[in-house]
């Protein structure tokens, strides 16, 4: 008798087991990144955030995000999605240095390479896909072709959609009366076409999931970061964008409502970094050139021994020339440190803690690092005097190293297995896709991030 109850109680254990290992194809977790909304506007009062406050009341807030360095839009967007710090899944800032060519290589917008070429680590988006769910991705970064996102427009201008978009779905937008062939057209707008961009991606999330309702959807919503470059972080211009994408968000959450899978639904809002004010600019290059680095002909860089890219408040700097890179370093490393407006060096003792490769294990990543102090930005300029100039109007950006409090992103949970009223501690946004793996019953074992368990039912 005794054998055939512990007999059962296994049996039971192991269904319990199995059924939570099983993907969850009745259910859909939306994934929407509000690119650039700084966890300091949800306690903010003059931030008119009405239908994200109500999510939070109905659900779980962090008390922000500890984003990836350089805190800018490329990399971060694929932490949160690969649960793994850059020096694992490969993105390592908005743009890098290809040390062979010694040309800039851009990964904003995906000019270059496809996801399978860029990402070295497994997204949950892969993980869901190949557990049998249905994926979609709007506008998400490091997507371009991405095989395991059954309808996707990537992050693209000009003619990406119409080159890497999903065919079949487009002709159904199109036939919808979507304008999804305007969206070239939009990108290129003078006034950055943000607020046009961002209505029309809230149209193609809502035909599908009255359409071909998914289990995952990204969302990437654009225009609050738009605005802050322009003109900073809390001014009036900066006010009104939160409250366009406070409308836009609840543009996506209402059409969720056509799904089939409605009343399991659940929101994970997020952002991808936060923002600090600038009015100056630092200039290592011509730093650079003056130490003889860099040769110029006019205003164009003719050649360089060594050589920094801008990731806005922060920085790469590369040494090209290898017989000299243990000399060069060390004066660099003196001579940049005590520039205006830098806050930091960082060498390689410090890359690991900031989940950064070498380049000896990856050529991209640069010899070491800069980062700014608030109020100052990094150019990769390399032409005339001055190190440090003064800005012709005040704007903002971000880069900067993560640990700062404008620099935290935000994090709301709300939905199906979500609790609700619970603040959770600062949080990694690498604990974002373990946390969907969890809620979607897949593996993702290659993350690094942990499941917020605070947050779950």
């Amino acid at each position: 008798m005794r054998l055939f109850v512990l007999s059962c109680a296994l049996m039971v254990v192991s269904a319990g087991a199995l059924s939570a290992a099983e993907p969850a194809k009745d259910r859909c977790v939306v994934l929407v990144s509000l690119d650039g909304l700084a966890n300091f506007y949800l306690d903010d009062p003059k931030a008119d955030m009405p239908y994200l406050r109500s999510m939070i009341k109905n659900g779980t807030r962090a008390a922000g995000t500890v984003c990836t360095f350089p805190t800018v839009t490329w990399p971060n967007h694929t932490t949160m999605v690969t649960g793994a710090p850059s020096s694992q899944h490969g993105v390592l800032g908005n743009d890098y240095l290809d040390r062979k060519t010694g040309e800039k290589v851009k990964l904003l917008t995906d000019p270059v390479f496809d996801k399978e070429e860029l990402l070295k680590t497994p997204t949950i988006y892969d993980a869901a896909h190949q557990a049998g769910l249905k994926t979609a991705g709007i506008i998400w970064p490091a997507t371009r072709n991405a095989k395991s996102l059954d309808f996707q427009v990537p992050d693209m201008a000009k003619d990406g959609w119409q080159k890497y978009g999903t065919p079949s779905w487009l002709e159904e937008l199109r036939k919808a009366g979507i304008p999804v062939d305007k969206h070239g057209a939009y990108c290129e707008d003078s006034s950055g076409g943000g607020v046009l961009r961002d209505w029309l991606y809230t149209k193609l999330a809502a035909h599908l999931f009255e359409n071909h309702p998914p289990n995952l959807m990204l969302v990437h919503l654009i225009e609050v970061d738009h605005i802050e470059h322009k003109y900073g972080p809390q001014t009036p211009e900066a006010y009104w964008a939160v409250k366009f994408i406070d409308d836009r968000l609840r543009d996506v959450v209402e059409a969720a409502k056509k799904s089939p899978y409605a009343d399991k639904t659940t929101f994970v809002v997020v952002s991808d970094h936060g923002f600090l004010p600038i009015t100056r600019e630092i200039r290592p290059n011509v730093l650079l050139k003056q130490a003889g680095l860099i040769t110029m002909e006019g205003n164009t860089v003719k050649s360089k021994a060594a050589y920094a890219v801008s990731n806005g408040g922060g920085c790469m700097v590369y040494l090209l020339d290898p017989a000299k890179k243990a000399e060069m370093q060390q004066k660099l490393v003196e001579a940049l440190s005590v520039v205006e407006g830098v806050d930091a060096v960082i060498t390689p003792n410090r890359f690991a803690e900031l989940g950064l490769a070498s380049p000896d294990k990856d050529p991209r990543y640069p010899d070491f690092w800069l980062g700014a102090k608030s109020g100052y930005s990094f150019s990769d300029a390399a032409a005339g005097d001055d190190v440090v100039t003064i800005r012709e109007t005040p704007g903002g950006t971000h880069g900067y190293l993560p640990a700062q409090d404008a620099l935290h992103g935000t994090l709301v949970l709300q939905g199906y297995g979500v609790k609700e009223g619970v603040k959770l501690p600062l949080a990694s946004n690498m604990d974002i896709a373990p946390t969907i793996a969890k809620l979607l019953g897949v593996e993702l074992p290659t993350a690094k991030g942990k499941v917020l368990t605070g947050a779950l039912k």
